[in-house]
C-alpha cells in the first residue's frame, strides 16, 4: 500500500484571480494508518481530495496503489472510500437499506448478493434496526454510522476520513472511531482530522501548514511541535512561527 505524491500544486480561482492551495507538495504514505493535521485553511481537504480523484492538479503528480489520480480516476474512484464530516450530504437514497445497496449496484454481484452482503454490513456497523427507515429520520450520528457503512461494504483498498467524528456526541464518536480503525490489513486510512487524540493512535502524521508538508514522521512528535506552534503564535502573532524546512523523522 502506498500514496506517492510529487511535486503537487493545486489552485482555485476566487474572487482576485488564482489562489495556490498546495504549494509543490511531496510525501509518501506508507502506514496502514496516517492522520493529516493542520488548521483550518492549511490544505488538508484539498490534499485528501487529490488522493481520492475527486480533485485534479494543476501540475505534478499522485498515485495511490499505482492508479494515477487524473489518468485513472474512474478506477481509483471505486477502489476508495472517501467520508466527510457532513454525512446527510453524502447518504443520499430514501432508506438506510438502500444507501448501503447503491455501493454495490453496477459491480456484477446479482441482487441476492446484495441483499446477503447488505444483511451482514448493516449488523456489523448496528444498523439491522434502522434498515427500512428513512435517513431523513437519522441523527447525525446514525446518519455517519451509515455513510460509513455505506463506504465500506464496498471494500475499498484506501479510506479517506475527512473530520468523520467532528459533528458527534461520545457515544457515536467512539463507535465510529473504532470502525475507522477496524479495516482489514489490506485496507488503507487516511484520516483527516483536528481531533488529536485520534491522530495519535495512527502509525504516522503528516503536518499540512500554509500549504506545504511541514512535517512527516511519528504522530507524538508531529502532534508536539504542531501544538508548540499554535502556543507560539497564540502568544506572539502568527509572524512568531516562520515555517522551516519540512522534516520526516521516519525510523
Amino acid at each position: 500500500m502506498s500514496i506517492s505524491v510529487d511535486r503537487l500544486t493545486v489552485t482555485a480561482t476566487g474572487h482576485e484571480g488564482d489562489v495556490t492551495l498546495l504549494h509543490g507538495v511531496t510525501t509518501q504514505l506508507t502506514a496502514k494508518t496516517t492522520a493529516i493535521i493542520g488548521e483550518n485553511g492549511s490544505g488538508k481537504s484539498t490534499l485528501a481530495k487529490v488522493i481520492g480523484g475527486l480533485l485534479p492538479p494543476a501540475s505534478g503528480t499522485v498515485t495511490v496503489n499505482g492508479l494515477d489520480v487524473v489518468r485513472d480516476a474512474r478506477r481509483l474512484r471505486r477502489d476508495t472510500g472517501f467520508i466527510i464530516a457532513n454525512a446527510a450530504a453524502q447518504v443520499i437514497m430514501p432508506t438506510v437499506r438502500e444507501d448501503v445497496a447503491l455501493t454495490l449496484r453496477g459491480r456484477g454481484v446479482n441482487r441476492r448478493e446484495i441483499d446477503t452482503q447488505v444483511d451482514l454490513a448493516l449488523a456489523e456497523h448496528g444498523l439491522t434496526e434502522l434498515a427500512d427507515r428513512s435517513c431523513l429520520s437519522l441523527s447525525s450520528g446514525q446518519l455517519q454510522r451509515l455513510a460509513l457503512c455505506s463506504v465500506l461494504v464496498g471494500r475499498p483498498r484506501v479510506v479517506i476520513a475527512d473530520e468523520p467524528s467532528s459533528m458527534l456526541d461520545a457515544r457515536h464518536h467512539r463507535l465510529v472511531s473504532r470502525r475507522l480503525f477496524a479495516q482489514p490489513a489490506e485496507t488503507q486510512l487516511v484520516l483527516i482530522t483536528h481531533d488529536l487524540d485520534l491522530a495519535r493512535r495512527c502509525e504516522e502524521a503528516v503536518w499540512i501548514h500554509q500549504g506545504q508538508v511541514q512535517e512527516h514522521g511519528r504522530p507524538d512528535t508531529v502532534i508536539e511541535n504542531y501544538l508548540a506552534m499554535i502556543s507560539a503564535t497564540d502568544s506572539s502573532g502568527p509572524a512568531s512561527f516562520t515555517p522551516g524546512p519540512s522534516k520526516d523523522h521516519h525510523g
